[in-house]
């Protein structure tokens, strides 16, 4: 009964204090996947990778072509052409599977970059909007609740497109 009671004080105490701050809530995630930038970031990494796959389908294809024949014509070859094509198939596997492991760590790498400098953008809006909205505190992620009154995640978002403009 005592905490309770000294509980309930310190919380009437604080509320004038707390009341002199102002606190909001951005979501970062829904703001990032939703602004240009982002969209900009996805396109031109698909164009930056593309001629990389396309390699990758083809060389697929051949791999394909190459386990066809074994199997097409593999009774009426001699066993040297067997071993021959079978070694030439490995190789082919072997090949194939280091430039999928390769695209894809570059493809990990970039994305992860342009990923960082968007992020560091996105960080840079809600401070300023912090600034302008003299906002004293802003949380993001690890937040249990939110009303939309204290969400200025369209807020961050409708800057980051203007300055996608201006560009």
């Amino acid at each position: 009964m005592v905490k309770a009671l000294f509980l309930a004080g310190l919380l009437l105490l604080a509320a004038p204090v707390a009341a002199q701050y102002r606190v909001a809530y951005v979501d970062a995630d829904r703001v990032i996947q939703s602004s240009p930038q982002f969209e900009e970031v996805v396109r031109g990494l698909e164009e930056e990778f593309n001629r990389r796959r396309e390699e990758l389908r083809s060389r697929q294809e051949q791999l394909r072509q190459l386990e066809e024949k074994l199997s097409r014509d593999g009774a009426v070859m001699s066993s040297s052409e067997v071993r021959k094509l079978e070694q030439d198939i490995r190789s082919h596997q072997r090949r194939l599977k280091h430039s999928v492991e390769e695209l894809d760590e570059d493809m990990s790498l970039r994305r992860n970059d342009a990923l960082s400098r968007l992020l560091r953008q996105v960080q840079e809006v809600v401070r300023e909007v912090g600034r302008e909205e003299q906002i004293d505190l802003i949380f993001s992620t690890g937040v249990a609740y939110f009303s939309e009154r204290a969400d200025i995640s369209e807020l961050v978002l409708e800057r980051l497109r203007e300055k996608y403009r201006k560009r």
